[in-house]
């Protein structure tokens, strides 16, 4: 996620249970593009123990082309497309989930990328840009290419996060591409999860905003799966994932500034907050200094009260994650 999961997040992530694989921030690629120094840290100074690969959006052929082979010069596990980003100003470019309007562009980018990348090469798509109905003739374009795995995040462009996901339309993915397809979008929990993958029989499962608010999700998958017993998790268990967010962030300043870094954990926070109380949301967006960010903290997290399985159901971050179950 943008912005989000750069590399030290990653490495705060793999503390309490990685994903099998990681995924970049997206390199913003364009005509006279060079490559982000601080994207690019996640591949080479990745500490997780687990592959990353390197996320590309763009609509110039000639700059993707020559980014994913300057890319593939480093221990990268492989190429990743994005057509799915919904941002307003990513798809005024004709980039993200932008291109989706333009399948034609699709088909000409998927395979210049396919032809120049010698290792894997992945997408990550929406199920169209205005509607669901546009998802057969997305399906076609990705038919025609040997990507190597394809994730599909469950909403359309216009849709965002806003509402449930087209579980179907995953399923349909999963049973008419040769290449397997990876569910994404909504998962919040185990039972999430769980739901999301036997509704669609998708190969696997990304996750997203969900791992923001709640980095153990991962390792509770896996016990869930083995038989085990899922960690009850507590405020505070949170409380301790938000101080290790916050040093090992703020250990990735070249000069540290106390207030810019609040300001940028404010951005996890948003996630971290939801389900919490009202008023710790409300006091944690008006933190100023470390201390103040951390006073707030503890008064609301220093207990071993369970946290809530679920987040608020209809906030702008998480929204109709229950139609799964």
């Amino acid at each position: 996620m943008q912005d989000v999961t750069d590399a030290a997040f990653m490495k705060v992530v793999a503390e309490f249970g990685a994903p099998d694989y990681f995924v970049t921030e997206y390199f913003r690629v364009h005509g006279h593009y060079q490559i982000e120094k601080h994207i690019l840290k996640s591949i080479t100074e990745n500490e997780t123990g687990r592959p990353v690969f390197a996320q590309l959006i763009g609509q110039d052929i000639d700059a993707l082309v020559r980014v994913a082979k300057q890319l593939e010069q480093y221990p990268v596990a492989g190429i990743d497309l994005n057509l799915g980003c919904p941002a307003p100003v990513v798809c005024r470019k004709d980039a993200g989930g932008g291109l989706l309007r333009i399948p034609e562009r699709m088909d000409e980018i998927l395979a210049a990328l396919r032809e120049a990348v010698s290792g894997r090469f992945t997408v990550k798509t929406r199920v169209g840009f205005h509607s669901i109905d546009e998802f057969e003739r997305l399906l076609e374009v990705f038919s025609k290419h040997a990507i190597d795995a394809l994730t599909i995040h469950g909403r359309t462009v216009k849709e965002r996060y806003q509402t449930p996901v087209h579980h179907d339309c995953v399923r349909r993915a999963v049973e008419s591409l040769p290449c397997p397809v990876i569910a994404n979008g909504n998962m919040v929990d185990v039972s999430t999860a769980r739901a999301y993958h036997a509704h669609t029989g998708a190969a696997g499962l990304m996750i997203g905003r969900g791992a923001i608010r709640h980095p153990w999700i991962f390792q509770q998958i896996r016990d869930s799966y083995e038989g085990k017993e899922p960690k009850q998790i507590t405020r505070l268990d949170l409380l301790e994932y938000v101080e290790v967010l916050f040093e090992t962030t703020a250990a990735a300043w070249k000069v540290f500034d106390p207030s810019k870094h609040v300001n940028k954990m404010k951005k996890y926070m948003v996630y971290i907050s939801q389900g919490l109380d009202a008023e710790f949301e409300y006091q944690i967006r008006r933190a100023k200094t470390p201390e103040q960010f951390f006073e707030i903290c503890r008064a609301f997290m220093d207990d071993k009260t369970p946290l809530p399985d679920f987040p608020p159901e209809h906030s702008k971050l998480f929204c109709g994650f229950r139609d799964l179950l």
